[in-house]
Parts: C-alpha cells; sequence; structure tokens
C-alpha cells in the first residue's frame, strides 16, 4: 500500500516552520516584511497540517494517501475550527 515514512518531510517541514513561526513571534516588533513572513509561514503550516489530515483520511477510506494534495490558500484558509 503506501509508506507512513513519506510523512517524515511533512513532519520535518512543519518543525523549521513552527520554529520559524516562534522566531518571528519572539520578536518585540516586527517590520512589514516579517509580517508578511510570518503570515506566509502560517498559511504553509496550515497546508502543512491539512495534507496530514487528508492522508490520513485516505488511509482510514482504504485509498491511497499518495493522492492527497496541497490545497490551496483560498481553500485552506476558509475552514472553520
Amino acid at each position: 500500500m503506501d509508506d507512513p515514512t513519506l510523512e517524515a518531510p511533512v513532519f520535518a517541514k512543519i518543525q523549521r516552520l513552527v520554529a520559524e513561526e516562534h522566531e518571528l513571534r519572539n520578536k518585540r516588533a516586527l517590520n512589514a516584511s516579517e509580517k508578511e513572513q510570518l503570515e506566509a509561514t502560517e498559511v504553509e503550516l496550515d497546508q502543512c497540517w491539512d495534507l496530514l489530515r487528508q492522508r490520513r483520511a485516505l488511509r482510514e477510506m482504504g485509498q491511497s494517501p499518495n493522492n492527497a494534495h496541497v490545497r490551496p490558500t483560498n481553500v485552506v484558509e476558509k475552514y472553520e475550527g
């Protein structure tokens, strides 16, 4: 079927993005460029988590998680918890 270790790169990317997000949030004040970077980082994190949720859902339904794909920002950012 599929190899769950294929998710390792996604987890590594999440770790990198979380570290970047924390670094930016720990600054006293962000300039315009840093604010844009923080926003982009948050969106990319949302996309990564969405990709993992898609993979898990497909796996649970007996389908190949390799059919999951990164969804566009306008889709991921419209989710409501």
